[in-house]
């Protein structure tokens, strides 16, 4: 990382004057870029003997509504009494004079984030099968919870969600194509693009939804049996179809009978071995949960691809425009097209769940 664009990130005595005056002085103070993820940004913060973690938007033109990192704050702060399981929200900033963004402040969780491989002490049948169960029942607590009771009434409007849900990434996706096909087109996302807009299912239960639903955005904790402790990333979380929610995830849940990945350096597959469930046994365990029926498959896991397709080609304009750092983003120009061909397999009906 650059020290130039570290210094976009975070005025480091700006920020202490702004957390001294909110949480009092300390003597220790330290301040540590998150690398793994690749989206929004993530600081790690030393305040006195707390850990501190705070969000915010990469630097640079971002997408409209890409990355709200306050409406994470708003959803995560009215969700606290309830069952989901959250790293408690402190503060919100929306001073760009302190790091030059909007930007908030929750305490740190302890655990573990399985992104790249299992810990040893979860690699037994009976804990896979529980990583499983305990990632699809938070997200059916997610969807349970009462949205007015909590003050999230107005958060979004849940009629017509699907529908703008294709209507806005196929803007997103617009936007990275500006820069980016001016290097190569890709046509397999016009034409599932198309497919989805035709397919949008009519009718769906209403609930809260996180909109980035999968299991590297949820902790689980430090012991065993294995616990989700929390779950993160909010950013995208409004009113809506809960079903987008269950397709996200799956899209990223793999079975042994999968092909290989569209992006392996971002795909996690460990839960190809023994004892983990398989995504039809997700789905099972999930319906009978909420009473929710999970139809049209291959609209909510081609949305969920065609999206991923999406965001990939958003970073790809960002790199091509230097407004990221991250090793990720040039590798986008081969990736995302293996993800749009991946995604129309998915509405072709040949990649079934």
């Amino acid at each position: 990382m650059s020290d130039d664009y570290y210094e976009r990130l975070v005025d480091e005595d700006a920020l202490e004057a702004y957390l001294e005056a909110h949480l009092g002085a300390v003597d220790e103070y330290d301040v540590r870029r998150h690398r793994e993820g690749h989206s929004n940004e993530t600081l790690f913060v030393t305040w006195g003997d707390r850990e501190l973690v705070i969000r915010r938007p990469p630097p640079g033109e971002t997408a409209e509504t890409a990355h709200d990192v306050l409406r994470e704050y708003r959803v995560t702060d009215a969700l606290i009494e309830t069952d989901v399981p959250l790293a408690e929200p402190l503060l919100a900033c929306e001073d760009h004079d302190i790091i030059g963004s909007d930007f908030y402040v929750m305490e740190r969780l302890e655990g573990v984030v399985l992104r790249d491989e299992e810990p040893d002490r979860f690699a037994e049948p009976e804990y896979r099968k529980r990583i499983g169960e305990e990632l699809v029942d938070t997200l059916a607590t997610i969807h349970e919870v009462d949205y007015e009771a909590v003050g999230l009434g107005e958060f979004g409007r849940p009629e017509g969600y699907t529908q703008r849900q294709v209507d806005r990434w196929g803007k997103q996706l617009a936007w990275a194509f500006e820069r980016t096909e001016d290097e190569r087109e890709v046509p397999d996302l016009r034409e599932v693009g198309g497919w989805l807009r035709d397919n949008v299912p009519e009718e769906y239960p209403h609930t809260l939804v996180h909109g980035d639903y999968k299991l590297d955005n949820v902790m689980f904790g430090p012991d065993e049996p294995p616990e989700l402790v929390g779950v993160f990333d909010w950013e995208m979380a409004t009113l809506g179809d809960p079903r987008a929610d269950l397709g996200w995830m799956l899209s990223y849940w793999r079975d042994r009978k999968d092909p290989d990945p569209a992006i392996p350096e971002l795909t996690t597959q460990f839960m190809e071995a023994e004892g983990y469930p398989t995504r039809v046994e997700l789905v099972d365990r999930y319906e009978e949960q909420t009473g929710f029926e999970y139809e049209h498959d291959r609209f909510y896991r081609g949305l969920a691809v065609y999206k991923l397709a999406a965001l990939g080609e958003m970073f790809f304009r960002r790199y091509l425009e230097g407004n990221s750092d991250d090793p990720m983003y040039p590798l986008m120009e081969e990736r995302v097209p293996a993800l749009a061909a991946r995604a129309k397999r998915i509405v072709d009906g040949d990649e079934p769940l």
